[in-house]
């Protein structure tokens, strides 16, 4: 049985070893964009900012007030109302009415065979006339310089595609707690660096800021080859590979910020709907990612308090890797290193999320999405 156990902590020590210093010290070589200097003028392609907005009042108004004090020279910004049954539209309309740059576009019914979100952005794309595109969000806020330098980073790397990790503001210990986790088991399980080698798998694509050239998003198929896809932006990523573009992840910093969900009871109910779609609606693979979660993360923790010998020492190599790993990502996060010892917390939490989102789905044989039911066989059907 000792033996067993010892094997055991021992495939998970060279999870850590071999994986997680790979991903962290890749994720250490991601491009920051504060490194890259605003583009002139004359190397600001016309650029289309493009975003989807349902029931957004509460935060829109402040995000639309970012983008039409960006200092980017052939800008236009198509605001996609979307159904919405609060004052989204008004609000839309107001900033048309004030600045020439925004384009109002609202939507008032949803064709069959395409969720909300995929169809409000082709509606976007449709009426958006420039050579470089911006998908974004509606609660995403930025700063004037965000543009010149994104495109300045794109054309030193030569990109089809830019994706940043925008900057995630947080409140509360709970709520830190579980972003923080999430933000080192995002890198983990998708491994941003490898994005930009094009004999890589990895794709990495955040709604809060997708910057791609115009030929690139019509070759990947647009969003008509996502209308049922729930985790688009993701998805987006992996046509343009796909297709054969040069794609690549970098660190918005302070540039792009995102208030995602306030509360941990909102977070966890927030991403019921992505969860188990991230995993395909592969039950067999979520049960195994969900499990797999736990065991690298807090059976360490475990073996490390009660082992002995040769299982404590692999325990503590086990331990140890994650608490740098996390320690990093907190401090790109601008929140206290210390939250590095609150990981297994972290990935129990995350776990449950995980679950919760495969229980729900099934049970409701479908999810719901901004007040809108999409049944499960659709999903599936739509996966890419």
């Amino acid at each position: 049985m000792h033996l067993l156990w010892v094997t055991l902590f021992g495939a998970l020590a060279c999870f850590w070893v071999v994986h997680g210093l790979r991903v962290a010290f890749g994720a250490a070589r991601l491009p920051w964009l504060r490194d890259f200097s605003p583009a002139e003028d004359a190397d600001c392609p016309a650029l289309s900012i493009i975003f989807a907005a349902r029931d957004e009042e509460e935060k829109l108004r402040a995000a639309l007030e970012t983008l039409v004090a960006l200092d980017y020279p052939r800008l236009e910004i198509v605001a996609v109302n979307d159904r919405s049954s609060d004052s989204t539209g008004r609000i839309v309309d107001e900033f048309a009415a004030r600045d020439t740059r925004v384009k109002a576009v609202h939507v008032k019914e949803l064709p069959e065979g395409w969720l909300g979100k995929p169809h409000a952005l082709q509606r976007g794309y449709e009426t958006a006339t420039g050579e470089w595109l911006l998908f974004t969000d509606a609660d995403v806020r930025f700063r004037p310089d965000a543009l010149r330098r994104s495109l300045t980073l794109a054309r030193e790397r030569k990109l089809d595609h830019l994706t940043l990790l925008a900057d995630v503001e947080m409140a509360g210990f709970w709520e830190t707690v579980l972003l923080t986790f999430f933000g080192m088991a995002f890198h983990l399980g998708n491994v941003p660096h490898a994005v930009n080698n094009p004999k890589s798998g990895a794709y990495v694509g955040v709604g809060a800021f997708q910057l791609l050239k115009r030929s690139a998003y019509e070759s990947s198929g647009t969003h008509r080859r996502l209308a049922m896809e729930v985790v688009d932006d993701m998805k987006l990523t992996k046509l343009l590979k796909q297709a054969g573009c040069r794609s690549e992840v970098g660190i918005s910093g302070e540039a792009v910020v995102v208030r995602w969900q306030a509360g941990l009871c909102n977070l966890i109910r927030g991403t019921t709907k992505n969860f188990y779609a991230a995993f395909g609606y592969n039950l067999p693979f979520a049960v195994f990612g969900c499990l797999a979660m736990l065991a690298v993360n807090t059976l360490p923790v475990l073996g490390l308090i009660f082992g002995h010998g040769w299982l404590r020492f692999l325990a503590l190599l086990a331990v140890l890797i994650p608490l740098g790993f996390h320690a990093g990502v907190d401090l790109v996060m601008r929140v206290s290193p210390l939250y590095a010892l609150t990981y297994p917390i972290g990935a129990m939490f995350f776990s449950y999320m995980v679950a919760r989102s495969v229980v729900v789905t099934l049970w409701q044989g479908g999810v719901t999405w901004r007040g809108t039911f999409y049944p499960l066989d659709q999903l599936k059907r739509g996966v890419v």
